[in-house]
């Protein structure tokens, strides 16, 4: 089954009342974990950006936390999970802002925990792509956010 355009579904949600509306929402955020994070960001934490922020930090430090840092391997595994829920909190977002804070946020938590970069081809692949998505999205960004950022990425020796 081919799924429909954004342009269709939109067109034909405005052909529901709000009650045929809410229970959309509701199957919707009962199917998928997903769907159900990205409902509640909407309708509670798109106002407040900061706060996300600060949910999203101590969610990180939390996964740091949990990094079995035994061997190079476990070590691997735990920034992977990492790097997948920060692309999920970076995802229901959209804001460039944030993905920049929250991905400098993870680079500078990975020195801070001292995991040796250079244990592993794929721990070191693993910063050193967080750091060209800095870089990316630093250049997507108006010139003066770029100067409010700019001491922040001197300090990871990226700019």
């Amino acid at each position: 089954m081919k799924a429909h355009s954004i342009h269709e579904i939109q067109k034909e949600l405005k052909s529901f009342d709000q009650k045929e509306l809410l229970e959309l929402c509701i199957r919707l955020a009962k199917h998928k974990k997903e769907n159900k994070e990205l409902l509640s960001y909407l309708l509670f934490d798109v106002n407040d950006e900061k706060e996300y922020l600060e949910k999203v930090t101590m969610e990180i430090n939390v996964l740091f936390d949990e990094i079995n840092r035994k061997s190079t391997y476990t070590t691997k595994k735990g920034l992977q999970k990492v790097v997948r829920n920060l692309s999920k909190f970076i995802k229901n977002s959209s804001k460039k802002e944030t993905e920049l804070d929250l991905r400098i946020y993870f680079c500078n938590k990975v020195r801070a925990s001292r995991i040796n970069l250079d244990a592993s081809k794929i721990i070191s692949n693993i910063y050193y792509r967080e750091i060209d998505k800095i870089k990316t999205a630093y250049s997507k960004l108006h010139e003066d956010l770029q100067y409010d950022y700019k001491e922040r990425l001197e300090k990871l020796a990226i700019v």
